[in-house]
């Protein structure tokens, strides 16, 4: 069985590979692909508890923590500078609607918005729970709204009309991840931090912004990835 850090191919994607920092989406002809250089590195952590939490971290967790799994991310840090040290970089603000159906309520347009923009169902989920936990009616105090939390400049450049739409929300959210899959060349951690932070400060921090939000935030959703797929393993041997 194939870990859940390395798949050969996706549904609707061919010739496509995920390693724990990298994987390849194809291109669509929303936006030029590129590579970056090298970027300098510093390391942020998830850990899943027994429970399926996961927590972002910028340092290892160590002993009393059975049952979980830790795993390193590793960031950029502007040149090597020195980033402040934090037990929790990102949290997820807590739902409006607090009710355990709200998880599957989206499936449909999740699975519609990865068929549209060949995106893993489970990228847009994690983008989905880290970003609103799955409130649609969330607005973040810089006036992101929905789902997937977009800018109201982002939701008019990925032709989305009602933000608060989960319909909407979610095919313009997976609209841009696709535009950002391509900018970076299919590189996960830099599509995620430039959903977070926009394209033009991982262009110039060429890498992941030295922001502790958004290295905490690719935490979040690079470890709520993982966790989906891993959960989804099994079935896909059916």
């Amino acid at each position: 069985m194939p870990s859940p850090d390395r798949v050969l191919s996706w549904p609707r994607l061919a010739a496509s590979s995920l390693t724990s920092a990298r994987f390849v989406l194809g291109l669509l002809g929303l936006g030029a692909a590129m590579l970056l250089p090298g970027r300098a590195e510093a390391d942020i952590y998830t850990y899943t508890d027994a429970q399926g939490n996961v927590h972002v971290t910028s340092q290892p967790v160590r002993g009393g923590k059975s049952g979980g799994k830790m795993d390193r991310i590793t960031s950029g840090d502007a040149g090597g500078k020195t980033r402040k040290k934090a037990a929790q970089l990102f949290t997820v603000s807590m739902p409006s609607d607090r009710s355990p159906e709200r998880f599957g309520r989206y499936d449909s347009w999740i699975r519609e918005g990865a068929r549209l923009y060949r995106l893993p169902e489970e990228l847009i989920r994690a983008v989905i729970k880290c970003e609103s936990d799955f409130d649609p009616r969330a607005v973040s105090p810089t006036g992101a709204q929905g789902l997937m939390q977009l800018m109201p400049a982002t939701a008019l450049r990925m032709q989305v009309r009602d933000a608060f739409d989960p319909r909407e929300n979610i095919l313009g959210g997976s609209r841009y991840l696709r535009v950002l899959a391509n900018m970076f060349n299919g590189d996960l951690e830099l599509t995620v931090a430039g959903y977070n932070a926009g394209e033009n400060a991982v262009m110039r921090y060429q890498g992941i912004p030295p922001y502790e939000e958004t290295q905490g935030y690719v935490g979040c959703v690079v470890g709520h990835y993982r966790s989906f797929k891993a959960a989804r393993l099994p079935l896909e041997g059916l």
